[in-house]
């Protein structure tokens, strides 16, 4: 099927075209394209703000589109793939009068799966993830971050297709943000596709296998971790043996910094050309190291002052 010029590749667990949304005359989607692979790990980036949880909303069918087309696992109406999608939305919520097992078989039964089932599923799930002592601790008297993970479960206790996380790190401490990403990845490995937002890069960098960048309603980047590194060049820490004179053999943009060294762009033609001319000029080399631009790097380059902050 061909939407506009483009003809939507149904090995995708997700593919949306040209999606736009308006709040009070203020559009907070403005032409959006995604394509998930199915069994990845994508990442929807951006500052908060950008317009990640509509967009999100968008793809499930929650709102719709003011113009664009989306389709999830192979239906042109999200709802119509509604028990093969889990979804932790970004408002957290459970009932806190509820044992932590029965919220989770309580969120199962709202995708079609029996209450008997849901609750030895949520007892075992809850005890690979290393919350086995709280299986019939009332949700009011866990923490906040062992909270989450319960929802969290409960939005994949029934074994989903697709797994929509809105936010999911917000608010975990270290310890429960290292137990999110193993859960990521193992339902991953058991063949579902884990679509996340966040404006978090650490936990980007880790474990997308594809993201987009999104920022003001629009889509800055789609690609790969390494290709958003690659869209800025290598920098290098140069220390010579003999520094007098060598500034004039360095790049134009090489800085003199603490304790004798240089730092400057890799050029186009790599790092050798400039060892090279170092060495010819007598100066020598006592020390070098070449740093690959971090994810973080390019998301601030790719969205400009919007990304400054918060983010790490």
């Amino acid at each position: 099927m061909a939407w506009g010029s483009r003809v939507l590749d149904h090995a995708l667990a997700l593919d949306a075209v040209g999606l736009i949304k308006s709040f009070g005359g203020k559009r907070a989607v403005d032409g959006i394209d995604l394509s998930v692979p199915a069994n990845a790990i994508y990442g929807v980036l951006g500052p908060n703000g950008a317009g990640k949880t509509t967009t999100l909303r968008m793809l499930l069918g929650i709102i719709d589109p003011d113009q664009g087309h989306r389709r999830v696992l192979g239906c042109l109406e999200p709802r119509d793939a509604g028990d093969r999608i889990g979804y932790l939305p970004e408002e957290r919520g459970l009932y806190p009068a509820m044992k932590a097992r029965e919220a989770i078989a309580f969120m199962g039964a709202l995708r079609g799966l029996d209450w008997k089932t849901g609750r030895s599923r949520g007892a075992e799930m809850m005890e690979a993830a290393g919350l086995g002592h709280a299986v019939d601790e009332k949700i009011r008297k866990l923490s906040k971050g062992m909270a989450q993970l319960v929802q969290l479960l409960g939005s994949m206790v029934h074994r989903p297709d697709l797994l929509v996380l809105d936010e999911p790190f917000s608010g975990l401490d270290p310890v429960n943000q290292e137990r999110l990403e193993q859960i990521v990845l193992a339902e991953r490995d058991r063949g579902a596709t884990i679509l996340f937002s966040t404006h978090v890069m650490a936990h980007a960098q880790r474990l997308c296998d594809r993201l987009a960048i999104i920022n003001r309603g629009k889509r800055r980047f789609e690609g790969t971790v390494d290709d958003a590194r690659a869209t800025l060049p290598m920098r290098a820490h140069l220390v010579p043996r003999e520094a007098a004179g060598v500034r004039d053999l360095l790049p134009l943009d090489a800085l003199e910094v603490e304790g004798g060294g240089f730092d400057f762009t890799v050029p186009g033609e790599g790092i050798e050309p400039v060892l090279a001319r170092l060495i010819e000029g007598g100066h020598g080399v006592a020390g070098l190291s070449v740093e690959r631009p971090s994810l973080h790097d390019a998301f601030v380059s790719l969205v400009g002052d919007d990304g400054r902050e918060n983010h790490r």
